[in-house]
Order: C-alpha cells, then structure tokens, then sequence
C-alpha cells in the first residue's frame, strides 16, 4: 500500500473505532480526511477494500495477541481465550466488521487466516473440529458481551471457564 492508502486505512480506523460500522463511509471518511470522496477511489475501488485492510488488520493483530499468549504459557487455552477475549473487547467494532459477515478470504493476505488459527489449533493438539467448537464457543461468548446480552449480575469469568472445561475436560 502507498503512504496515502495506508493514511485512509487508518482514518478509517479511527471513524470505525470511535462510531462503528455505520459511520464507516466513503462520504465520512473523506470529510475525516480533509479531502473529496471521490480522491479515495484513486487508492480503493470502494468501501469494501477499505474494509478488507481493515478486516485484515483485525487477524494480524488477533494472531499476533494470540502468539504472544501461546509464548508466554503453551498450550494454554485458557491463556488463548483471555487473549481473544482481551483483543475483542478492546476492539469491538473492528472485531464485529471482521467477524459478523462472509470472510473475504480471496482478497486477505495468503496465509493470515491460517495464521491466526493456528495457536488455537495447536492448543488444541490438531484436531481442527475441536479447534472450531473452542473457536465457536469463544467467538459466541464475546460477541454477547460486545452486545450487552448478559444480565449485569451475570459471572462471565466463571461462564468461560466453564465452556473451556467442557470443551477441553
């Protein structure tokens, strides 16, 4: 990516971070950037590209939180899963662009999906149906959370060590 690109990648963070997906528009961005709307065609075709960078931004960063928990205890799933939790919760609106439509797996970096299921994957000795259970399980869970599903009084931390002692008995 040009400097320039990289720029409205970030700008387009930033809106996304602070407001959400809804704010997310080539208009908006534009306007964030000082500039015409039309200027950003010249370095995306459309909203969706700028969303894919984001989205891939989104697995760098998840792998990278990820493979930093697997270093520092492996084969730790509950080590995994505070992690996941932790990067969810700190980005939620990224997480939810990256996570709740079709991944756009022909456009992201060769690679970068593996790569942020593999600490998982590993955790979960190879066995990739169990690696997508423990996936599901987590990616329900702080989806909820994100969206205030749980009554206040609700003890989350017992709810996720109870869902990994289920999986991982």
């Amino acid at each position: 990516m040009t400097a320039r690109a990289r720029e409205i990648v970030a700008a387009a963070r930033d809106l996304l971070e602070e407001s959400g997906p809804a704010v997310l528009t080539m208009r908006t961005l534009a306007d964030r950037l000082g500039i015409k709307a039309p200027s950003l065609y010249k370095h995306f075709p459309d909203k969706h590209a700028v969303e894919v960078e984001l989205i891939a931004q989104m697995l760098e960063e998840s792998a990278a939180a990820l493979e930093a928990a697997e270093s520092r205890t492996p084969g730790s799933l509950e080590a995994l899963a505070e992690a996941y939790r932790t990067y969810a919760l700190a980005h939620p609106h990224l997480y939810c662009l990256a996570t709740e439509r079709p991944l756009p797996r022909t456009l992201l970096p060769a690679g970068l999906e593996d790569r942020a299921a593999l600490p998982l994957l590993r955790a979960c000795a190879g066995d990739r149906d169990l690696a997508r259970a423990t996936w599901a399980f987590t990616h329900g869970m702080v989806s909820l959370e994100i969206h205030g599903r749980f009554p206040e009084d609700a003890d989350l931390d017992a709810a996720w060590k109870r869902g990994l002692r289920t999986l991982h008995p």
